[in-house]
């Protein structure tokens, strides 16, 4: 049986004082320094990746840490204290394969702190998995062009998932060559890892919690039964969509463990800028610029909408630069709900003039008794 003594702060080198935003940024530069797919080569990075994302689902989660630095004021994990092992003074003396979260509810309410942090009931040291596990979900960010956020519209996507190996099957195992019993866990699928006297089982990281290792690993996979590929999804967009609108796709994320259901794909949007339009709630505001003939004597300019179509607006005579008019349901769609688009007018001024054009200015400005 592999037992482990850890310190979720010391895993991600932080103090038990550290802010929400030393623990995230400690986590980030940890994360990109050990994900397996920057260490193909490296089987113990993907452990190591997995003990930095254990400890930072507990320390980010307000919560979870409060419970988790209540356990540790406790004693329960002695984190390699002197005289902190099992029995010592300030620890609990706990038996791995008769012990139960509900043993502890005399001490408080810790059983329901433990199990609340590493979730459920601890297990025989040969007991495997208690059935099929959903898969984790999966969050992706999808960058859309403005006009297809506003009206909607079908886009094509590629989404990195890690899926069952079609070489071997999953097994890990080279076509044509047997599995044997993963020597660490026993077989179980399972080792146990502790802080002081307790003791807490997950997957076995040898094996991955299949129970087995194969004697000759796959090619394909390197030995662990899966790989890392794009899925092809067709994605819908919905209308109306903003920069940080969520879309949840119920199955699309990573398969699920022991036959267990996949996990959702998490759709993040952003939306790019553009040149002409630009969103404000459901609606849209545009900048048109016109000369200075036309802001005094009026006119006629045709308007682009996000929905394709070009609307003659009326500029009245005397207009002014900054003046605003509005085009009725021409914004956004969400809905029931639909938007206007405002068109602001932009007087301007010619920076040089042909030689008739001086004279004809010339004339105006005697005529009205300005001076220049």
């Amino acid at each position: 049986m592999a037992t482990a003594t850890k310190d979720y702060y010391q895993i991600l080198g932080v103090s038990d004082s550290a802010t929400a935003a030393d623990i995230k940024k400690a986590y980030r530069k940890l994360a990109k320094q050990y994900h397996p797919d920057a260490n193909r080569t490296d089987p113990a990075a993907a452990e190591k990746f997995k003990e930095i994302s254990e400890a930072y689902a507990v320390l980010s989660d307000v919560e979870k840490r409060k419970q988790y630095d209540q356990l540790r004021r406790f004693g329960g994990f002695d984190f390699r204290r002197p005289g902190g092992g099992p029995g010592a003074p300030g620890g609990f003396r706990v038996d791995a394969d008769t012990f139960s979260f509900e043993d502890l509810t005399g001490f408080g309410g810790l059983g329901d702190l433990f199990s609340s942090i590493f979730g459920g009931r601890a297990r025989a040291a040969g007991a495997r998995p208690s059935g099929p596990r959903k898969g984790p979900d999966v969050e992706y960010l999808v960058e859309v062009e403005f006009e297809l956020a506003a009206r909607g519209g079908k886009i094509q996507i590629a989404v990195p998932i890690s899926d069952e190996c079609a070489v071997c099957g999953g097994s890990g195992a080279e076509p044509g060559t047997k599995t044997q019993r993963c020597g660490e866990c026993g077989g179980t699928g399972n080792v146990t890892f502790g802080q002081g006297g307790f003791a807490v089982k997950r997957p076995c990281p040898a094996c991955l919690g299949r129970g087995t290792i194969p004697e000759q690993a796959c090619r394909a996979c390197g030995g662990s039964g899966v790989m890392r590929q794009e899925r092809q999804i067709q994605l819908t967009v919905p209308a109306g969509v903003d920069t940080g609108s969520k879309l949840r796709l119920r199955g699309q994320g990573e398969r699920g463990a022991m036959g267990g259901p996949p996990g959702d794909l998490i759709v993040t949007f952003k939306v790019r800028p553009h040149r002409f339009f630009r969103r404000e709630g459901l609606d849209v505001q545009v900048s048109v610029p016109i000369n200075v003939a036309q802001a005094t004597l009026g006119s006629k300019v045709r308007v682009r909408t996000i929905h394709g179509k070009r609307v003659v607006l009326r500029i009245p005579p005397g207009t002014q630069s900054g003046t605003k008019f509005r085009i009725a349901q021409q914004g956004i769609r969400k809905g029931e709900r639909v938007g206007d688009q405002y068109v602001e007018i932009r007087v301007v001024v010619p920076e040089k003039l042909a030689s008739e054009e001086e004279d004809a200015m010339r004339k105006f400005a005697e005529t009205a008794g300005l001076k220049y």
